[in-house]
């Protein structure tokens, strides 16, 4: 047992060395990043690797395991964590964070029981790995059982932004005055999206239109590419108070009839768990009568 230890400690700590190589050591830079970067022609692959604000040494952790770690995060995950506005090294960091909870608990449950009982296992060392790897995907889960939630958040907050631009609107200003000054009403993630993009757009001296159809496109908001497309009207000259009005209405409604049906489902799945204590109750008098039936 002692020697099977020895050799599992001694694959561990040469792992561990190996990684610690490959991790600092320096890699040759790509050619095609620096010909776009050069160029300035940005494709969607281009931010893959942008790992947001780092304003603690938790983010500066975080960020060191995103770019080490050759698990990428899917579009959905990165279009979760931006309607969170959370950024990638906070969210590695909450990984780093729950792997490390992950390898200590079953580590000082395994001291103790050895301490306890006096005998020595590799249990507790392939539990610490395991737990690690538990650990570190945690925040996945995590993120995967919000993501519905934020969505309809973010459903949510661009009728009430469209309710605002129509506000806007109503007090005589243009239509780029009013999609600006909505937004700046706000600091919730898809308000704060949205002005990053028409501040973007301003700053490149272009229409905000094509800004926020592409933000309509990364974060899977078809109604933000609905409001660009009537705010355009504006350019030739159209009444847009009542069409506005009137999208947000539809949209408004087409969102109470998806949440009454999710309603209307979760209703109907509860009704097993209505029906429980009454089938428990039969199954008491049933049983009774049934052993009085036999014993008889």
């Amino acid at each position: 047992m002692t020697v099977t230890l020895v050799a599992l400690s001694g694959i561990l700590l040469a792992a561990g060395m190996s990684c610690l190589v490959v991790a600092f050591a320096r890699s040759t830079p790509r050619l095609d990043a620096a010909l776009e970067r050069i160029s300035g022609v940005h494709e969607e692959r281009a931010p893959l690797r942008d790992v947001g604000p780092i304003s603690s040494r938790s983010e500066r952790l975080g960020a060191f395991i995103y770019r080490v770690v050759p698990i990428p995060l899917s579009a959905g995950q990165r279009r979760a964590l931006r309607l969170q506005d959370k950024s990638v090294a906070e969210f590695y960091a909450d990984k780093a964070v729950m792997a490390i909870i992950g390898a200590v608990l079953p580590g000082l449950a395994g001291s103790a029981f050895a301490y306890l009982t006096g005998r020595l296992s590799a249990v507790p060392a392939a539990a610490v790995v395991v737990g690690a790897v538990i650990g570190f995907f945690v925040p996945d889960l995590l993120l995967r059982r919000t993501a519905k939630n934020v969505s309809v958040g973010a459903t949510e907050a661009l009728l009430v932004y469209i309710d605002l631009v129509t506000l806007e609107r109503l007090t005589n200003a243009s239509a780029t005055q009013a999609l600006h000054n909505a937004a700046a009403l706000s600091d919730v993630p898809l308000f704060v999206h949205i002005r990053t993009a028409l501040e973007r757009a301003r700053l490149e001296q272009q229409s905000p239109y094509a800004e926020l159809r592409r933000l309509s496109d990364q974060l899977k908001l078809a109604e933000l590419a609905d409001v660009a497309d009537v705010m355009q009207l504006d350019e030739t000259g159209a009444a847009l108070s009542g069409t506005l009005r009137a999208r947000v209405r539809e949209l408004r409604d087409a969102h109470l009839t998806r949440e009454q049906i999710k309603a209307s489902a979760a209703a109907e799945g509860m009704t097993i768990y209505m029906t429980l204590p009454a089938l428990i109750f039969g199954l008491i008098f049933l049983v009774a009568a049934m052993l009085r039936i036999l014993v008889g």
